[in-house]
């Protein structure tokens, strides 16, 4: 637990070095969404290793924001403060070509390319949870913020997790659940 502590701390100071404090994102700065996902990947009860991911999971940039902190090639340089477990699936979800990917991810093995370098792997099933996991806790915590996104993605959001519901934990699908009931209109 103490490491655990000591490690998301560096992170935070790692992330404000990197201008996360200064960059716009739904929510207001990219740090307060960063911290939001941890707190919620926290409270869905996910690993240690999945909290430093889900806080630093947009280090790389990703698919849907072309933000970096970090170039790819200097993975060990997020892998000292985080350690190589969380920097493997912050990679994960940063590498991810989601037009490639998300179309496999309601089944039981899913092959992902990675948009960085064209590549094609299938993760470990406890990878492809976390992926799923930080995924999800990324996407609500977005939608939760900006109305416009919410209303344009929302629903289509949350079939994803509906039909991937197999790779998430029954906190995070509750909450997938619970943000489709509120959001569909009244008949």
């Amino acid at each position: 637990m103490f490491m655990a502590i000591d490690r998301r701390a560096a992170a935070e100071t790692w992330l404000r070095t990197r201008g996360a404090d200064g960059i716009d994102h739904p929510g207001g700065t990219l740090l307060a969404h960063l911290g939001r996902v941890r707190t919620l990947l926290a409270e869905w009860g996910a690993a240690g290793d999945v909290q430093l991911a889900g806080l630093c999971h947009a280090a790389y940039g990703t698919d849907g924001f072309d933000v970096a902190l970090l170039p790819p090639d200097e993975r060990p340089v997020l892998a000292e403060v985080i350690g190589p477990e969380a920097e493997a699936l912050v990679y994960l979800y940063g590498g991810c070509d989601r037009g490639r990917t998300y179309p496999e991810l309601a089944r039981p093995v899913v092959t992902f390319t990675d948009r960085f370098g064209g590549g094609r792997h299938v993760p470990p099933e406890s990878d492809l949870r976390a992926f799923m996991e930080i995924t999800a806790a990324n996407e609500l915590d977005v939608v939760r913020h900006n109305c416009e996104l919410a209303d344009r993605h929302g629903a289509a959001l949350a079939a994803l997790f509906d039909r991937t519901r197999r790779h998430l934990s029954a906190p995070a699908t509750h909450a997938w659940t619970a943000f489709a009931s509120r959001s569909r209109p009244a008949t």
